[in-house]
C-alpha cells in the first residue's frame, strides 16, 4: 500500500487517512480543512477526491491552530483513551 505523503503543514491537521484497495477512501482532519488545503490534498493524490471530514466543526484560523494545536491533540487523544476505560 502507498502511503499519502503530505507536507507537514497539513499533515499535522490530519487526524486519520483511510485506504480502500490501495486508494484512498476518507481522511478526517481535526477541524474543517478550508478550499486551498483541500485543493493541495486534491492536486497530490492527482484524483478526483471530495471525501473530507473532521472531528470538530467549528473552524480556527492558522494563527489559533499553529498555537493550540498541540493541547487540542493532546486532550482530543486523552479523553479518546478515557473513553475504553472501565472505572
Amino acid at each position: 500500500m502507498v502511503k499519502l505523503t503530505l507536507p507537514s503543514n497539513l499533515e499535522d491537521k490530519i487526524f486519520e487517512i483511510k485506504y480502500s484497495d490501495d486508494n484512498v477512501s476518507k481522511i478526517t482532519s481535526y477541524f474543517p480543512l478550508n478550499e486551498s488545503e483541500k485543493q493541495e490534498i486534491v492536486s497530490i493524490m492527482n484524483v478526483d477526491f471530495s471525501e473530507f471530514y473532521s472531528i470538530f466543526t467549528d473552524t480556527v484560523s492558522e494563527e489559533e491552530w499553529n498555537k493550540t494545536k498541540e493541547q487540542i491533540k493532546k486532550r482530543f487523544n486523552d479523553e479518546l483513551f478515557r473513553i475504553d476505560k472501565k472505572p
